[in-house]
């Protein structure tokens, strides 16, 4: 034996020095970290506001010791950064998986034709029947699934490949978006209602659109969870993934519609939001490593801790005045865009 070997110089591939993301405690503690953030931002979110409340008193309206703070606290502020929370999760997951299946580390939802689609019947519905703006949910669900399978169809040729993929949602995209502008130009004298959907916004939405969305939430993230191990064969390609056994053009199809279905539902509450689903896969793939065993459970808390901190920054920064969270995504997307670009150049 020679003398490294015999002091830990040389390493044996069995006693190999894990990296950070490895090891079960720096896991365990990112996950605390990021639990302890989405807990906190939510109490803040709550407490924020033209009636500014402290902790305790969120925690008294909320186990229901202080009566007087209770519509406040109940009807207003709490379905809303719940809504946040259960967008973020959605769109964030969405994002990861369309990622993994694309092989495609700047996809996001937008690339199945889920915001243009709801956008055009969401948008469509406000201008042509604005008294009908409980229709606007439900037909922007549809919109955006219709676009998901229109653009599936078009992609469609003995399977789903990921380059034809992007190009239907191109095209898809595009067709939709010409006609957002032409409701846009017939209807010009109500464009100011369609402006918030447009940009994305939380404002005036309640325990009306977090009771549509809860139940998408919960299968489609569970499913996602289940699979998870999945997209870590899938992402291998498909030659080395058929040698393992699996139906590469089967679970392309089912990961797809999952994150279809996350968007869909996502979009349909809050209208048209970008960059979720682009930030936070990589900032969770920074930290956690790629295994999707631990991103998926990692995205779906730092993106529900995003929004709900974006929502809260939108709502409180200019108050009185309150802007649509879109912008304030945009506004921290097209940075982090840029700097995944030089990386990837």
């Amino acid at each position: 034996m020679s003398a490294a070997t015999a002091s830990g110089g040389g390493r044996s591939p069995g006693t190999t020095r894990r990296s950070l993301p490895e090891r079960s405690w720096f896991r365990t503690g990112v996950f605390v970290a990021l639990a302890v953030l989405l807990v906190a931002g939510a109490l803040y979110a709550i407490g924020a506001g033209s009636v500014h409340l402290s902790i305790g008193q969120v925690l008294d309206a909320l186990t229901g010791r202080d009566a007087s703070l209770r519509r406040i606290v109940w009807d207003i502020r709490l379905p809303r950064m719940l809504l946040a929370a259960l967008v973020g999760m959605n769109l964030a997951v969405s994002g990861l998986i369309l990622q993994a299946v694309m092989s495609n580390p700047l996809a996001d939802p937008s690339i199945i034709g889920v915001s243009s689609g709801a956008g055009l019947l969401g948008i469509g519905v406000m201008l042509v029947a604005p008294s009908r703006l409980a229709l606007v949910t439900p037909t922007a669900f549809a919109g955006a699934m219709g676009a998901a399978a229109a653009i599936f169809l078009l992609a469609w040729e003995g399977g789903i490949q990921p380059l034809r993929i992007i190009l239907a949602g191109v095209a898809v995209s595009a067709l939709c978006g010409a006609g957002i502008s032409a409701f846009m130009v017939l209807f010009s004298d109500r464009v100011a209602g369609a402006l918030m959907f447009m940009n994305g916004a939380m404002s005036m939405r309640g325990w009306t659109e977090v009771r549509g969305l809860w139940p998408y939430s919960l299968v489609a993230l569970a499913l996602a969870l289940c699979f998870a191990r999945r997209l870590n064969v899938l992402v291998l390609g498909d030659d080395a993934a058929g040698s393992m056994g699996m139906n590469v053009q089967a679970n392309r199809v089912f990961f797809t519609a999952l994150a279809a279905v996350l968007a869909a539902s996502a979009v349909s509450a809050v209208g048209l939001l970008g960059f979720v689903g682009l930030i936070v896969p990589h900032l969770v793939r920074m930290v956690l490593g790629p295994d999707h065993r631990l991103t998926v459970p990692g995205s779906i808390l730092a993106g529900a801790a995003l929004l709900v901190a974006s929502d809260t920054l939108s709502r409180t920064v200019f108050s009185p005045i309150e802007i649509p969270v879109g912008i304030t995504m945009t506004a921290l997307g097209v940075p982090f865009f840029l700097f995944l670009l030089r990386r990837a150049l």
